[in-house]
């Protein structure tokens, strides 16, 4: 946080329909800037595919140290239909997260107003999965040889180090004891011989240092299959880098749907500038339509106030998007007809006359 108040964020619209969320969210953020004293200088960033088609990259060479002095970044979407997608992650996503250690993935799910989740009598789904967002599964210590032949081999190595379990344990665990006391860890131990253990043996020994924080560790099949059939019984769950990236998709799911799902990619020691995101994707198919549903960005927006200690101007967003939906309006992938304009439009009206 800069003198007075005044925020530097870094913006990166990327592809798809992230050029249409992401003017929703400046809009929408600058007017609560304005009713809450505060200010944000936007630094809008051409970075993504079409960045790629022309220089041959998704971002500079110097684009992580472009951003370092940011208080955060907000991106819309990354994903290209002509180019593979570990090109474009690799290329912009990852790097950003792995340069400036935003080590917590950070995705809250609950069921909005209108919004319908595909089980019967969920209404009140309440969800944090806290996913480990640096290193476990998805390293780049690997590789392929004797490709095109029949001994063709792929290798990929997984890595976790207690430091990486411990951190995000602990973030995990202090998140539960503000919540009500409840944690799930996600393990694989039965099956995964090495790392699932000792991310076990980590986990445990970090939070038997909070006193009240209930931990059990669930087997991720098994974790799976009771989310569906019992999602009340969870509140917030920790996981590794791949285990937290599909349960936070299948969480999204349950309440509803992915497209209005949030993300925040965090360094909680605020050594360098987090990103936060929605996890919809850039949706090629919809893209420059106008028809493309803000939420999940809207709410990315609202974490990211929070995170610069705006909490008031955070829940002010939220609030004015879940009063727009009760009032039912909402875009065409939840059964309505608004534009993304005109939803935009709706939050701003809202957050007028909030008192």
């Amino acid at each position: 946080m800069t003198d007075g108040h005044r925020y530097t964020v870094d913006l990166i619209a990327g592809d798809g329909i992230g050029a249409e969320v992401v003017p929703a969210a400046t809009r929408v953020v600058d007017a609560l800037a304005q009713r809450h004293d505060f200010q944000v200088v936007w630094r809008e960033r051409d970075w993504g595919s079409a960045y790629f088609f022309e220089h041959g990259r998704m971002m500079p060479v110097d684009g992580t140290e472009q951003l370092a002095d940011a208080d955060a970044i907000l991106l819309g979407a990354v994903g290209h239909p002509d180019l593979p997608d570990h090109e474009t992650l690799w290329g912009l996503l990852i790097p950003i997260r792995r340069e400036f250690l935003q080590y917590v993935n950070l995705r809250p799910v609950r069921v909005l107003p209108g919004v319908v989740s595909p089980l019967r009598e969920v209404s009140d789904l309440d969800i944090v999965v806290v996913r480990e967002n640096v290193e476990g599964e998805y390293s780049a210590i690997g590789g392929r040889a004797y490709r095109g032949s029949a001994e063709e081999f792929a290798v990929q190595e997984a890595v976790f180090t207690r430091t990486g379990i411990s951190r995000v344990a602990r973030y995990a665990a202090q998140l539960a004891a503000s919540r009500g006391g409840s944690l799930t860890s996600a393990t694989k131990s039965n099956g995964i011989i090495h790392s699932m253990p000792f991310w076990d043996e980590v986990v445990s020994s970090v939070v038997a240092e909070f006193e009240g924080v209930r931990l059990r560790s669930v087997l991720i099949d098994a974790l799976a299959a009771a989310l569906v059939l019992r999602p009340a019984d969870f509140d917030v769950i920790v996981a590794s880098n791949l285990f937290g990236d599909v349960l936070s998709d299948l969480t999204a799911a349950l309440a509803g749907s992915i497209g209005i799902a949030p993300s925040a990619n965090i360094n909680p020691p605020r050594d360098y500038p987090s990103m936060f995101e929605p996890i919809h994707g850039s949706a090629p198919d919809i893209a420059g339509k106008g028809i493309a549903n803000p939420v999940g960005q809207l709410w990315s927006a609202s974490l990211m106030l929070d995170h610069l200690s705006e909490g008031a101007a955070a829940a002010d967003l939220m609030s004015a998007v879940e009063d727009v939906m009760a009032a039912g309006t909402r875009t065409a992938d939840l059964g309505g007809s608004a534009r993304t304009e005109e939803f935009t439009d709706a939050v701003l009206r809202s957050i007028s006359t909030q008192s």
